[in-house]
């Protein structure tokens, strides 16, 4: 699948961090990750330092595909409102959604804090602001159901708004609780560190078929090498059907630009240097990088069509400017990379993870939606435990059956 077109800005800013061979012999292991984007290295990275023993591999560079073009919010706000996902499933695994997403930045920040850099994470902020005045309304009672839910979250008005972060709308919430981080970065270092612990990684290799044993899988490859797993987790994302043979997201496109350094700008280009996103859907979404650029995101199209995402690129970059300038006037931002990319929503905005039913050694992870980082955070933990056989509750909130 071709999931992104442009200049994504993570690969160009940091080239090519390490390579990785083809697998070009038969191999063994405990656990077979088909992946090897960001969710895929964090599999990698809790699988291995569980003493598992692990092989990986990609079938294109890894981290190329869909991490390449996340921006990479870290959110624990779910494209899904709290209030609108608990009559969807239930209160108490409504709100544990939320707080799983939670405390995934927190472990982000954990595991940056083990690697040799910071991979541009910080703690952020995040600024929920309402495209219109009917969505106000519906924040002071998105609002209520965080608050419930043991949340921390503050209620803005229009005024408090404009005096605290300079824009204008009608109102907002606003959590101390979120982060950034670079993705590509992210997954390379983890990858490095698995590796370390003897895990095998391989890019460049496509796993074509699974054959199912009693106790293990065959995985076939196009490079006509064979490897045996007890397990397989399938962290593919939006390619992730071939394997489970149905498709569990709608996906579509969405496009990003990310601005030159804004040098003049002392200190965050805005207050707290907070993520920014809106009510509307499509949202726009903005954020900010470690050297000072402006990363903005949005103009979703409701289909996924490689070429018409092509053509319409240049269009929506400037979209994208004009909506950056609307929002901030204040920056002075020239685009540096506009890129889009391929992404799915689940009809409720939670994850898929777990087997394909009850019992399976074939596993899924596949973070669909705005919170893919924070999602795969959880999966990792999720699926290390089911494999030595801990497995937890919080799994059944991820069922890929609901």
């Amino acid at each position: 699948m071709d999931l992104r077109s442009g200049r994504a800005f993570w690969p160009l800013t940091n080239g090519l961090m390490h390579t990785y061979p083809p697998l070009s012999g038969d191999e063994t292991a405990d656990v077979l990750v088909i992946g090897a984007g960001i969710t895929g290295a964090l599999l990698a990275d809790s699988l291995s330092a569980a003493g598992l023993d692990v092989v990986v591999t990609d079938l294109r560079d890894v981290a190329f595909g869909s991490t390449s073009a996340s921006t990479a919010l870290l959110q624990y706000e779910i494209d899904t409102n709290l209030m609108d996902l608990i009559p969807m499933t239930g209160q108490a695994d409504a709100e544990r959604a939320y707080h799983l997403c939670r405390d995934a930045i927190d472990m982000v920040r954990d595991l940056t804090a083990e690697l040799p850099d910071d991979c541009g994470f910080r703690e952020r902020g995040s600024l929920y602001y309402a495209s219109n005045r009917r969505d106000a309304r519906m924040l002071a009672q998105e609002h209520a159901a965080r608050t419930r839910a043991g949340l921390n979250v503050e209620h803005l008005d229009a005024r408090t708004l404009k005096a605290r972060f300079g824009i204008t709308a009608p109102a907002a919430l606003f959590s101390p609780d979120g982060g950034e981080v670079d993705p590509y970065r992210l997954a390379q270092h983890l990858l490095q560190r698995a590796q370390s612990r003897g895990a095998r990684v391989y890019d460049r290799t496509e796993v074509t078929r699974l054959d199912e044993g009693r106790d293990d899988f065959t995985a076939h490859t196009d490079r006509n090498a064979k490897i045996q797993a007890r397990w397989v987790v399938v962290a593919t994302g939006y390619e992730a059907e071939k394997f489970l043979g149905r498709r569990l997201a709608i996906l579509k496109n969405s496009y990003a630009l990310a601005s030159e350094p804004i040098a003049e700008t002392e200190g965050e280009l805005w207050p707290t240097g907070c993520l920014i996103w809106e009510t509307a859907r499509p949202y726009l979404y903005a954020r900010t990088t470690q050297d000072g650029r402006v990363v903005i995101g949005g103009e979703d199209d409701d289909h996924h069509n490689p070429a018409r995402r092509e053509r319409a690129l240049p269009g929506k970059q400037r979209r994208l400017e004009r909506k950056l300038g609307k929002l901030l006037p204040h920056l002075q931002a020239e685009t540096a990379f506009a890129w889009a990319g391929t992404f799915g929503e689940t009809k409720d905005g939670l994850a898929y993870i777990g087997p394909r039913q009850n019992g399976d050694r074939l596993l899924f992870a596949l973070g669909y939606g705005g919170n893919g980082i924070t999602y795969s955070v959880q999966a990792a933990r999720l699926l290390t435990d089911l494999i030595q056989g801990e497995e937890n509750d919080d799994l059944r909130i991820f069922r890929l059956d609901r």
